[in-house]
C-alpha cells in the first residue's frame, strides 16, 4: 500500500511483546516505510570507525547507556544524511558531520576524527538541534531553523529510541513523532511464550514450543544442531525486566498522549494485533 503522507513511528511495548514482528509485518506491508533503529545506527558507527563510533564504544562494550545528547546526535545525522530533515541556514548544514564518516568516501581516515569534540560541543549547544527538554518546558513545537521533509517517501519506524520521556522531549524538538503504537499483552502470556522459548545462538533462529515450535524437538531446523534457553528467559529476570519497562514506559506513553498520536492496541499473540495495527495505519497514512 502506498502512504499518502510521512509515518514517522514508534512502537512502544514490554520485552517480548512482538515489537519485532510488528515492524517487520508495517515495513512489508507499507514499502515506502524504513526501519531506522538506533542500536544499528550504533554499530555501524562503531565499525566505521567513526568519532561518535569511537566515543560511545567503550561505554556500549562496559554494558552502559549511550548519553541522550549523542543518540540524537545519532539520529538527526541519520535523517538529514537521507533528505528527511534540513536545515533553514545553509544547505551545508544539513548534514551533521560528526558521524557522516559513516558514508564518507574520503581516503583519509584521520578526517573521520577530526575536531571530534569541537563538533560534539558544537551540537549539543546548537538551539536547532539539541535544545534540551528544560530550555522548552512549555512548548516542544518545531524550532523554525529545522525543517522536516513530509513526503511519505521519509516515513520511518525508529526502533530503540526514545524509551523515556526526556528522551521523547528532547526528539521532538528534532523531528516529531506522528504515531506512538503502544503493544500490550497480558504478562501471564508472555511468560508462557517465555517457557517456551529456544534460540540456535549462532543463527540468532528462535523457535516457541507453542507456536513456532522446532520439525524436530530441542534442533534448528536448517542446521540440526541443539537449541539452548537464553540465560535471561526466566520469570525472575523477566519480571524485573517487566517492572523497569512499566516504570519508564509510562510516562514516555504520558507524552505522546499529551501530543495527541498515542494509539494503543492489545492482543494475545502477533497475529491477533497485525490486522488492527494495519488497519489503524492505513486510516491515518493512506486514506
Amino acid at each position: 500500500m502506498r502512504l499518502r503522507k510521512a509515518a514517522r513511528v514508534i512502537l512502544v511495548g514490554a520485552p517480548g511483546v512482538g515489537k519485532g514482528t510488528q515492524s517487520e509485518r508495517l515495513l512489508k506491508s507499507f514499502p515506502q516505510l524504513s526501519s531506522i533503529s538506533s542500536g544499528d545506527l550504533l554499530r555501524h558507527n562503531v565499525k566505521q570507525r567513526t568519532p561518535l563510533g569511537i566515543k560511545v564504544e567503550s561505554t556500549m562494550k562496559a554494558g552502559g547507556l549511550v548519553p541522550d545528547d549523542l543518540m540524537l546526535r545519532l539520529i538527526s545525522n541519520e535523517l538529514s544524511q537521507r533528505g528527511w530533515i534540513y536545515s533553514g541556514r545553509h544547505p551545508s548544514d544539513n548534514v551533521m558531520t560528526l558521524s557522516s564518516s559513516a558514508v564518507n568516501t574520503s581516503s583519509d581516515p584521520a578526517s573521520a576524527y577530526q575536531d571530534d569534540d569541537a563538533e560534539v560541543a558544537a551540537f549539543l549547544s546548537s538551539p536547532a538541534h539539541a535544545r534540551s527538554s528544560r530550555n522548552s518546558t512549555h512548548h516542544h513545537h518545531q524550532p523554525p531553523s529545522v525543517r522536516i521533509n513530509q513526503d511519505p517517501s521519509a516515513s520511518f519506524l525508529l526502533d530503540g529510541f526514545p524509551r523515556t520521556a526526556a528522551q521523547a522531549a528532547r526528539l521532538d524538538d528534532i523531528v516529531p513523532i506522528n504515531l506512538a503504537v503502544s503493544i500490550k499483552t497480558p504478562l501471564a502470556v508472555i511468560m508462557e511464550r517465555i517457557g517456551g522459548r529456544s534460540v540456535h545462538e549462532p543463527s540468532g533462529r528462535v523457535y516457541n514450543t507453542t507456536f513456532n515450535a522446532p520439525r524436530v524437538a530441542g534442533r534448528d531446523d536448517v542446521t540440526g544442531e541443539p537449541l539452548v534457553r537464553r540465560a535471561d528467559d526466566n520469570e525472575a529476570v523477566y519480571r524485573a525486566r517487566w517492572d523497569k519497562f512499566v516504570q519508564t514506559s509510562e510516562p514516555l506513553l504520558e507524552h505522546y498522549a499529551r501530543k495527541g498520536v498515542l494509539w494503543e492496541v492489545e492482543g494475545c499473540s502477533s497475529d491477533e494485533i497485525t490486522p488492527v495495527l494495519l488497519k489503524e495505519f492505513e486510516k491515518r497514512f493512506v486514506e
